[in-house]
């Protein structure tokens, strides 16, 4: 059986050239199954998890085709739109996009929230090959006629199911119907809930559809442990495991932003380097935390859920559940940031008792038992405490006065 390369697909010799350099030298499953699709001018639908290789799915077909016609978009218009719900993974797009079209002289811009749009529309003023953006910004840009989008060739949409969940679907059906009829689409996407297949079947047209590998599933090559421990000592241990020096480049998450700057702010205090990135920082900042964190300047990142798709590290040893995500699916985004491209990684959780239950829906949901860590035991729930008052505000009752000498004779005669 002849082995498949990026040669076999007939990719013009630059795009060949950076694939090469980029250490790319066999397609991936998903790669393998929408790239002779994308080559041949037809929609795709991509049901594949993250750290697939899904954006080189989409992109090296779209960069074939401009490579082979070569066109100038008028002002403010561009060829190719490709959506993406964070603002991380917008900028990872855009990177791979650029990475593999360095030799094709073709004008890519981001447009995303989180910092000026001014820069973005005259940038825009232009025109664009390749757009990359977010929903929101790009809905802006729209509005005011700094995007146009009336003769675009090529739409993405990307993590369409996490599009869903951020509550995107407005702004994309605003997207979707700018778009012209006549052009070449491609829908990506982990799970495929109902309102993610009917936005599929009024994007698309008779699409091929490409499944890989299911949400519920974990990369086996993850060795995935849980540690029962109460909520209040979850800092000691996060410090404790952090002092291994296994641990050479981990992502913690948590539940909330103010959780990720706390921890960060503690891990920092203790000499371990390491910087929080969330929805309430700048683009600018969370930039610079993401390119702190790969360059190795900052060890640890810790991060909320809305970056869990958008960081594409290598080299990433460890994944700490600080927090059990009340979504299990959320849990699997999660640990696919280590043990990318065929690596090894470890998964750490930590379990209080109030998270038992999110323990149990994930592992419901993956199939997997955890290794519980030694020295640990599942945590029980304690019973509900009766909420203690504060003392200044405890209301209470008179004592009754008791009656004076007079008015007792008074009462006795009456």
């Amino acid at each position: 059986m002849t082995e498949i390369t990026f040669a076999s697909f007939g990719f013009a010799g630059s795009i060949l050239g950076a694939l090469k350099a980029a250490g790319f030298e066999k397609p991936t499953p998903i790669q393998e199954g929408a790239l002779p699709a994308g080559l041949a001018g037809k929609d795709v639908l991509g049901i594949a998890q993250t750290g697939t290789g899904k954006t080189a799915a989409f992109a090296l077909p779209i960069l074939q085709a401009m490579a082979a016609n070569k066109l100038h978009s008028r002002r403010f218009a561009t060829r190719a739109l490709i959506l993406a719900p964070t603002r991380e993974l917008a900028v990872q797009i855009e990177q791979e996009f650029k990475k593999f079209g360095a030799g094709l002289g073709l004008n890519t811009v981001l447009v995303v929230g989180g910092v000026g749009r001014m820069g973005q529309v005259n940038r825009m003023s232009r025109g664009a090959d390749i757009v990359v953006g977010t929903p929101g910004r790009i809905c802006d840009l729209m509005s005011t006629r700094n995007l146009l989008i009336d003769q675009c060739q090529f739409f993405v949409l990307d993590e369409a199911d996490r599009m869903l969940d951020l509550g995107f679907m407005p702004d994309i059906r605003k997207v979707v119907a700018a778009l012209p009829t006549r052009r070449q689409s491609a829908l990506f996407s982990a799970t495929m809930p109902a309102e993610i297949s009917g936005l599929a079947e009024g994007l698309l047209r008779d699409p091929v559809r490409v499944a890989i590998q299911a949400i519920s599933s974990t990369p086996s090559r993850i060795e995935q442990t849980v540690h029962f421990v109460d909520a209040g000592a979850k800092r000691a241990l996060l410090s404790s495991l952090l002092h291994d020096p296994s641990f050479t480049r981990a992502i913690v998450f948590t539940r909330t932003k103010r959780g990720a700057d706390r921890v960060a702010l503690q891990l920092n205090a203790e000499k371990i380097s390491a910087a929080a990135m969330h929805g309430n920082l700048g683009q600018n900042a969370r930039q610079r935390a993401l390119e702190a964190f790969k360059s190795g300047d900052v060890r640890v990142l810790v991060a909320t859920d809305l970056a869990a798709r958008g960081i594409d590290v290598t080299g990433v040893s460890h994944v700490v559940n600080y927090e059990l995500p009340n979504e299990p699916e959320s849990y699997v985004h999660r640990i696919g940031r280590t043990a990318r491209n065929g690596a090894e990684g470890i998964a750490v959780a930590f379990c209080d008792a109030t998270e038992l239950p999110f323990l149990n829906a994930i592992e419901k949901l993956t199939g997997v038992k955890m290794e519980v860590a030694s020295g640990t035991r599942p945590a029980h729930a304690q019973p509900a405490r009766k909420p203690q008052r504060h003392p200044d505000l405890v209301v209470r009752k008179p004592k009754p006065r008791r009656p004076q000498y007079g008015e007792q004779r008074k009462t006795r005669a009456a």
